[in-house]
């Protein structure tokens, strides 16, 4: 099992999920830098959040063009675990990996918080070992964070249990005060259609030990980590 974390011009969480994969998750991790292309020795990629060159035109309008994103569509389609976190996620929608898109928040401010998560589809790789009866608390750090996407888009997304994740109250209800960046349906993060990649604004590699506030995100990646072992044993 090996996991790698793609790194970008300007990334500022690379390292973060690196962390989080080698300490807590206990499994040989390696950064993969932008221009590389072989993906062969990896099961699971890491598109991690922060930023990366080009966000100043609109966040991953550039990165979507990197040599090692044609080859994360490639691998995606082979079936292999793609998980895009923050900056990720608005490069996973870019590059046409994920419906829909990402647009500056609703109130055109740069918000970092803990927020509260309910769980939509614990049918997912990611999202196995989260117990769906438990709200988590992670944190977010965006501005371009207010995920939208066409009627069509989003009646498929709702009918194929594609929504994983909603921003909602300490009551798990979904209200509009506990929307911080105006995200349609209070998504914070989606799946494709085959569960293979997963795409969410907020940051759960930020919330893996509980002198940061929160572990409440471990169990994303146990879950991942799981999946993964899954797959090599039915093959």
């Amino acid at each position: 099992m090996k996991f790698g974390v793609i790194v970008f011009p300007g990334s500022n969480c690379d390292h973060d999920a690196y962390h989080v994969i080698s300490k807590h998750v206990g499994q040989p991790v390696d950064f993969i830098w932008h221009q590389e292309i072989d993906l062969s020795g990896f099961d699971a990629v890491i598109v991690p959040g922060g930023f990366s060159y080009g966000d100043y035109l609109r966040a991953g309008a550039l990165a979507k063009f990197s040599p090692v994103m044609r080859s994360v569509r490639d691998f995606a389609a082979t079936g292999k675990f793609v998980f895009g976190i923050c900056n990720g996620f608005q490069i996973l929608c870019e590059a046409g990996l994920l419906p829909g898109a990402l647009m500056r928040n609703a109130g055109l401010h740069f918000i970092c918080k803990h927020v509260n998560l309910r769980l939509e589809n614990q049918n997912t790789p990611f999202t196995s070992e989260v117990d769906p009866d438990r709200l988590l608390s992670i944190p977010i750090a965006h501005a371009e964070g207010n995920y939208t996407c066409d009627d069509e888009t989003f009646q498929q997304l709702e009918e194929n249990g594609q929504i994983v994740f909603r921003y909602c109250d300490e009551n798990g209800e979904t209200t509009p005060e506990s929307n911080p960046n105006g995200a349609r349906s209070n998504i914070a993060g989606i799946c494709n259609l085959d569960r293979n990649v997963l795409g969410m604004m907020p940051h759960p590699e930020r919330a893996c030990e509980e002198l940061l506030g929160s572990n409440d995100g471990r169990d994303i990646f146990r879950s991942l980590t799981k999946a993964i072992a899954a797959a090599e044993t039915a093959a």
